[in-house]
């Protein structure tokens, strides 16, 4: 079988590869000049099974209700005249009732713990490098009315498998030296401990590579313009180079993992996906003392910012911005996330070196991402994964390759039906 992979990020360049496994004969097609230059370039790093609660809960209204009108608001909210921004924003509010969001919560965490097991062992067969850390994630709580509900959330990791313990002040601070100036402030953790970290950037690159040697062909600086159609079947897509020449990828069958862009190109297919962009903010700032930097990866509940280490440098990512596909940086924004840097681990990095960095999160109203079967029966899915894009990217990667090759995926997933 044939295979064209729209999309050369974590979703695509995972796919390709399970695809190529199963003994296919794939393409991947991406409008960049590599593999993982859009969203998957300067993620959080965090490969975030301990959680699995989507951004849609019952305590996400109000929340975000406080929120408004705040420029440094975790999630700002950028009201326009844009029809599916506002069906998104409904769909998102009737996902937050307590019974959607515990099925979605169970759907990301089967899937995540699924996804971390085929990443190890895709490093494990490969030998793959990409700055990996396994030291798992804290999650820091400040006020101790929410670390009041940690043992909830612990229960609820544990239900799944997932391995997790609630730290007191100082058995953070004894775990994470670097975290000693919150000492006074700090009400507990919730660690992690079936977390990982790694630049997901470097792991595109380096799967590719790998999948290059297993046959893979990558076109890249070429954007996909259209499909072509024959009794209701695709044939192939046209595309266009950095050139300006056109031309035609055939093949059998046709994987979408193209992001927040999914619901432009499939839209002229009759294809309706659920799918807004959510731009969210990062920077990568040369570490200064390595002996006072964070070895483990750390997550901000409150403020919905992530800090991960990535070799000599770290990764400072948080905030989201509901303004459709505008991805010109906005300087409160980036500042929100110096500022959290220099508040929290103050002088262990040089901010004045920083990377600023956004990118478009493809988002659904549940945060589950849309796996599986489209209405035509040789196009499928592999998108819509939010911000967690990384920590699901191989279990979604390995299971579009089963749905494809006839196989039942393993994890318990509402992956999509042939309709």
């Amino acid at each position: 079988m044939e295979v064209l992979v729209i999309g050369a990020g974590l979703a695509g360049v995972t796919s390709a590869w399970y695809l190529a496994q199963a003994g296919c004969k794939v393409t991947v097609v991406d409008r960049q000049p590599g593999p993982g230059l859009e969203t998957s370039f300067a993620n959080g790093g965090q490969i975030s099974v301990s959680h699995p609660e989507p951004w849609a809960n019952p305590s996400a209204p109000a929340t975000v209700l406080r929120w408004l009108g705040r420029k440094d608001a975790p999630l700002l909210f950028r009201f326009r005249a844009d029809a599916a921004q506002w069906r998104w924003a409904a769909a998102f509010l009737r996902e937050c009732l307590p019974g959607r969001a515990a099925r979605n919560t169970a759907a990301i965490a089967n899937l995540a713990s699924y996804s971390r097991r085929e990443l190890q062992a895709l490093r494990t067969s490969t030998g793959i490098e990409y700055e990996a850390g396994e030291g798992g994630i804290l999650h820091l709580f400040e006020d101790p009315r929410e670390f009041a509900h940690v043992p909830g959330k612990l229960k609820v990791l544990e239900d799944f498998g997932i391995r997790g313990r609630i730290l007191d002040p100082d058995q953070t601070i004894a775990l994470e030296p670097a975290l000693t100036s919150l000492r006074p402030r700090l009400a507990g953790a919730l660690h992690g401990m079936d977390d990982e970290t790694g630049n997901a950037h470097l792991f595109c690159k380096a799967l590719t590579e790998k999948a290059r040697e297993a046959g893979v062909r990558f076109v890249f600086d070429s954007a996909v313009q259209a499909f072509d159609m024959v009794r209701g079947r695709i044939t192939g897509v046209r595309v266009l180079d950095s050139a300006y020449r056109a031309g035609v990828l055939q093949a059998d069958t046709f994987v979408v993992a193209a992001g927040s862009y999914s619901p432009q190109l499939v839209q002229p297919l009759g294809e309706k996906l659920p799918i807004y962009p959510v731009k969210g903010y990062s920077i990568t700032v040369p570490i200064l003392d390595l002996a006072r930097a964070p070895r483990l990866s750390l997550t901000d509940e409150a403020r919905r910012v992530v800090c991960s280490r990535l070799g000599d440098r770290l990764r400072v990512a948080g905030t989201a911005e509901l303004n459709g596909y505008d991805l010109s940086p906005n300087p409160a924004r980036s500042a929100a996330v110096v500022a959290w840097l220099e508040d929290h681990l103050p002088g262990v990095a040089d901010v004045a070196r920083a990377e600023h960095w956004c990118g478009l999160r493809p988002a659904t109203p549940s945060n589950v991402p849309l796996i599986g079967h489209t209405r035509i029966d040789n196009l499928f899915l592999n998108t819509g994964h939010g911000t967690l894009g990384w920590t699901l990217a191989c279990g979604s990667g390995r299971a579009i390759a089963d749905i494809m090759t006839g196989q039942t995926p393993e994890p318990a997933f509402p992956f999509r039906s042939l309709k």
